[in-house]
């Protein structure tokens, strides 16, 4: 009896870290592709400051001979490469902004409608790794639901603030999904290991800060909310 409970104590131990290992692996993985994303943003931000000189040197010519309907299809070329690279959403906080702009860009080349209010404080407590996690995760879970939707029922909505000395986040996006039921207090996911360890991620994250997290499924939509002391 005593060698039965034995084994099943280091058989729960294995357990715990073999899933331990794959939460950090899937959590490696998370953020090397955030990294990746935020990388090649500020890639072409560089090669458009890089070519500045020239667009001046291109428009100046145009001036100069009064070829005016040259200089503005020049200029509408110009605006719109710039949009491409322009971090458009400035929220208050770095790192904020590098995270969203990168999944606001991803979730439009995939012809999601998304709308963003956030108004984040200079300086947090929250480690920049979680917030990244956090709000990768958010975003990634977002982007895949829509999916499913056709183009015109895509969208995905974010709001941040400060709430006194907390973080306020809600993240809504649309799903092709009725409504979901928990059980034992948690939504089940049928997208996935690595989505499975995303939510998990999260959860151990806002856990540790001592923080709020809820969840609300309706019928095509989907609604997280998380509070997180500063």
């Amino acid at each position: 009896m005593i060698f039965q409970t034995k084994k099943v104590k280091v058989k729960g131990i294995f357990i715990e870290k073999l899933i331990d290992r794959r939460i950090a692996a899937y959590q490696s993985e998370l953020l090397a592709t955030h990294y990746a994303e935020v990388e090649n943003m500020y890639r072409k931000m560089r090669g458009w400051r890089h070519d500045y000189r020239n667009h001046i040197q291109v428009l100046k010519s145009y001036a100069d001979m009064g070829a005016l309907d040259e200089l503005r299809r020049y200029l509408d070329e110009l605006g719109n490469d710039l949009d491409t690279v322009d971090l458009a959403l400035k929220t208050g906080n770095k790192m904020t902004d590098v995270i969203l702009n990168s999944k606001i860009s991803l979730a439009k080349s995939k012809e999601i409608a998304v709308t963003v209010d956030a108004h984040v404080a200079v300086a947090l407590t929250t480690a920049e790794i979680d917030l990244c996690i956090i709000i990768g995760n958010l975003f990634d879970n977002a982007i895949e639901a829509n999916m499913a939707l056709p183009k015109e029922e895509r969208m995905i909505r974010v709001y941040m603030d400060m709430k006194n000395t907390q973080l306020y986040m809600s993240f809504t996006n649309r799903t092709a999904s009725k409504k979901q039921h928990k059980v034992n207090g948690r939504f089940l996911t049928s997208k996935g290991t690595g989505h499975g360890y995303g939510l998990v991620r999260i959860d151990t994250i806002v856990e540790r800060y001592q923080g709020y997290i809820s969840r609300n499924s309706e019928d095509g939509a989907f609604t997280t909310e998380i509070l997180l002391p500063q």
